[in-house]
């Protein structure tokens, strides 16, 4: 990773970033604190369409719903989901404790402009006392430094190996990223917390529909194991602190190529860190009627179990893809379609193709391309295999 990757959401002009151990969890960092500086303080966010939401996503929902935020406070080591009205007073509590602790430190901020992110397990309340502690020291080591935006990144991991930060920068923009992740990996959106942060002048409104294109071709078509959570959150905050920006306002399509970069990268990355696995598996399903039916065609295989298990097993076993797509209502004809793995066209028409012995698999990388022959829209979805160490860590996650 390169030092202005690491930076992530320092990167970009107007925003301080913090991360501190609370003891959350029984080792390591796991508070975190982004504060947007200004001048300007838009926001958007995408949240879980998970019908249980925890407390956290309740909370921000509102706090979001006028398009402004000034902080988010994030921390690991518990979800705060399934938790009733005590876990919603916890996390108002955080809130309020982030607003007067910035507020003493010259920010002025209020409660109703502080998002608030959990990560971890379900069902368990928060341990109040050493997150308002991670708190208080989060916002005492505020700094817009490369090292606190790696400090941020590193807070937010639960059974992450490594933190996951982007950068990109366009023509009067900077556009940092940070997100966690490697369980329960499904839309949507993807089940994740991300802080996305921008120095441009961007108005609320393009901001927000920046944010859920970028979504919706990037998180939202990483699929690690078909099980969404119930806190995910994609935050996007613009500060207009770019020393070099156009007052006029960024570029569109520019800054919505650059954020959309900056989101399939960090999805990337969560699919490489993905709990237990051995392979990252891009599914291209090409020749679709429609891009939904190519994301639907692809989506089907990257949840078969038997196909994950296959690519874990080295074994190129074609046939797992077709059956996963004929589960599906895409439009094609089963005689036509055509499917390659890592460049082996293994199935032509429907059928036998290359020798399959060609395959290999050996390597972290796995390409996969279903031609459906029906259309000219495509898509791809990001997968991993299904591996022993997947079972194992999830089976004593509570332990």
């Amino acid at each position: 990773m390169s030092t202005e990757n690491a930076a992530g959401i320092t990167a970009p002009a107007g925003f301080l970033a913090a991360g501190a151990v609370a003891g959350l969890k029984s080792e390591g960092r796991d508070v975190a604190l982004v504060v947007n500086t200004g001048p300007d303080k838009h926001a958007a966010a995408v949240f879980t369409t998970n019908r249980v939401a925890a407390a956290p996503v309740l909370w921000s929902r509102q706090v979001i719903a006028d398009g402004r935020a000034d902080a988010v406070i994030l921390n690991s080591g518990g979800a705060n989901a399934c938790t009733g009205a005590p876990g919603f007073a916890d996390t108002h509590t955080t809130a309020e404790t982030v607003a007067e602790k910035l507020t003493a430190g010259g920010h002025d901020v209020s409660a109703g402009d502080v998002l608030v992110c959990s990560t971890g397990l379900i069902g368990v309340r928060l341990n109040m006392p050493a997150l308002l502690g991670g708190v208080d020291r989060t916002a005492s080591a505020l700094s817009e430094d490369v090292e606190a935006g790696a400090a941020a990144a590193d807070a937010i991991r639960t059974t992450d190996t490594v933190s996951k930060t982007e950068v990109r920068a366009g023509n009067g923009f900077t556009i940092g990223g940070m997100a966690k992740g490697a369980g329960m990996l499904a839309p949507g959106m993807a089940t994740m917390l991300s802080v996305i942060t921008t120095d441009a002048v961007i108005s609320q409104e393009h901001l927000d529909a920046a944010l859920r294109e970028a979504v919706r071709v990037s998180f939202n078509r990483a699929d690690s194991d078909g099980c969404m959570s119930t806190n995910d959150t994609v935050i996007a905050m613009a500060s207009g602190a770019h020393p070099e920006a156009d007052p006029s306002g960024a570029d569109l399509s520019e800054f919505q190529a650059a954020l959309t970069e900056v989101c399939q990268s960090l999805a990337a990355q969560l699919i490489a860190d993905a709990e237990g696995a051995h392979h990252e598996i891009a599914i291209r399903t090409a020749n679709a009627v429609d891009e939904e039916q190519a994301e639907t065609a692809g989506r089907a295989v990257a949840r078969s179990n038997l196909f994950k298990t296959a690519i874990f097993g080295q074994d190129p076993n074609w046939g797992r893809v077709l059956s996963a797509v004929g589960t599906t209502d895409v439009e094609f004809d089963p005689s036509a379609i055509d499917v390659a793995v890592n460049g082996i066209w293994v199935c032509r028409a429907g059928g036998i193709g290359e020798d399959r012995a060609l395959v290999d698999l050996t390597g972290r990388k796995v390409d996969v391309t279903i031609d459906l022959k029906a259309g000219a829209a495509e898509a791809t979805i990001l997968t991993n295999d299904l591996t022993h160490d997947y079972v194992h860590e999830n089976s004593a996650y509570s332990s």
